[in-house]
C-alpha cells in the first residue's frame, strides 16, 4: 500500500451535498472531484440514504461515483466496480447477531407516542426508521425503546438526529453492531487502510461516534453549533482532540462549508495531498 494512499469517507447530506442553509463555495465540488480522481484516493460515501437516493444525489449534484458506499445508516455496505454495485455479505453477517427484524420491533413499539414510521423505501432489513418531534428529549425516548427491546432480548443501536430543513427528528433503530464507525472500521480492515490513511467528514449528531473516535475526522463549518460543541468537548474528554479538525473557512478562499470543509480538513491532515486539490 502506498504511504500516500487515502480512504476518504464522507457523509452526504449537508456535508458533501450543499443542501443546507449556508452557501457553498462554487469551486468546492470541482476541486473535490479532482482530488478523489487521484489513483491513491479511495472514496466512500457514509450516509443514511438508501441506494436509490444515493444514485439520485450523484446525478443531481454531479458527485463522483465512489468506490464504496456505507448506506442506510451503516447497515449496508457496497463495493462499486465499473458502475456495478456489489453487496458485501460479510458485513450483513457481522451485524445480524441479536437482531429480531424490523417488523417485530415495529409491533413492540406501536403504542409509543411521538413515533411515526418513515416511508417504506427508507426502511431496510437491518433498519427501522421513524420520524419524531424535533423538540423531544432523545435520551428519554431511547430509554423507553431500550426497555421494550430488552424484554425480547434484542440489542439495538438507536441513532437520533434532526432534519433541520424539515423540522423533524429522525430515529433509526439498528442492530447493536451496526453503526457508521463500525462499518468504516470494517471497511478499513477489508481494504488494508489504517488510522493514518483514513479520513472521515461529517456534520450532524449521527456522525458524532466517528467524529470523536480515533479515526481522523473533519467537521464541516456549516455543522450545527451544538454538534460542534459536543464533538470538541467529547474529543477532549477522550484525549482525541488531535483527531478532530473543525473547518473554519479561509483556506484557499473557500468558506469551509460542505465540500470546502472536507478539502480544508484533507489539507490539514494530509498536506501532502493539498497540491492535488486546487
Amino acid at each position: 500500500m502506498n504511504a500516500r494512499s487515502l480512504l476518504l469517507c464522507t457523509d452526504l447530506d449537508r456535508t458533501l451535498i450543499p443542501n443546507g442553509r449556508e452557501p457553498e463555495s462554487p469551486e468546492a465540488r470541482p476541486w473535490f472531484r479532482r482530488l478523489v480522481a487521484e489513483p491513491e484516493v479511495a472514496l466512500a460515501y457514509v450516509t443514511g440514504r438508501h441506494r436509490a437516493l444515493i444514485e439520485s444525489a450523484i446525478a443531481e449534484y454531479a458527485l463522483p461515483v465512489p468506490n464504496f458506499v456505507i448506506g442506510d445508516v451503516g447497515t449496508s455496505l457496497h463495493v462499486i466496480v465499473e458502475g456495478v454495485w456489489e453487496r458485501v455479505q460479510d458485513w450483513e453477517t457481522e451485524i445480524a447477531t441479536d437482531w429480531a427484524g424490523p417488523a417485530d420491533i415495529a409491533d413492540w413499539l406501536a403504542d409509543l407516542d411521538g413515533l411515526r414510521e418513515q416511508e417504506r423505501e427508507k426502511q431496510g432489513p437491518f433498519k427501522l426508521s421513524y420520524y419524531t418531534p424535533a423538540d423531544l428529549d432523545p435520551e428519554t425516548l431511547r430509554a423507553r425503546i431500550r426497555e421494550r427491546l430488552e424484554r425480547h432480548e434484542v440489542r439495538a443501536n438507536l441513532i437520533w438526529s434532526i432534519d433541520e430543513a424539515a423540522g423533524v427528528g429522525l430515529l433509526d433503530i439498528l442492530p447493536a453492531k451496526a453503526s457508521k464507525r463500525h462499518a468504516i472500521e470494517f471497511l478499513m480492515c477489508r481494504i488494508g487502510r489504517g488510522l493514518d490513511t483514513t479520513l472521515f467528514a461529517g456534520d450532524s449528531g449521527n456522525d458524532l461516534e466517528v467524529l470523536v473516535s480515533p479515526v481522523r475526522s473533519i467537521l464541516v463549518a456549516n455543522a450545527h453549533p451544538e454538534v460542534r460543541e459536543m464533538a470538541v468537548a467529547q474529543s477532549r474528554e477522550l484525549d482525541l482532540a488531535d483527531r478532530l479538525y473543525c473547518a473554519q473557512g479561509g483556506w484557499r478562499g473557500l468558506n469551509g462549508n460542505y465540500g470546502a470543509g472536507i478539502l480544508e480538513g484533507v489539507a490539514h491532515f494530509r498536506p501532502d495531498l493539498a497540491d492535488r486539490i486546487g
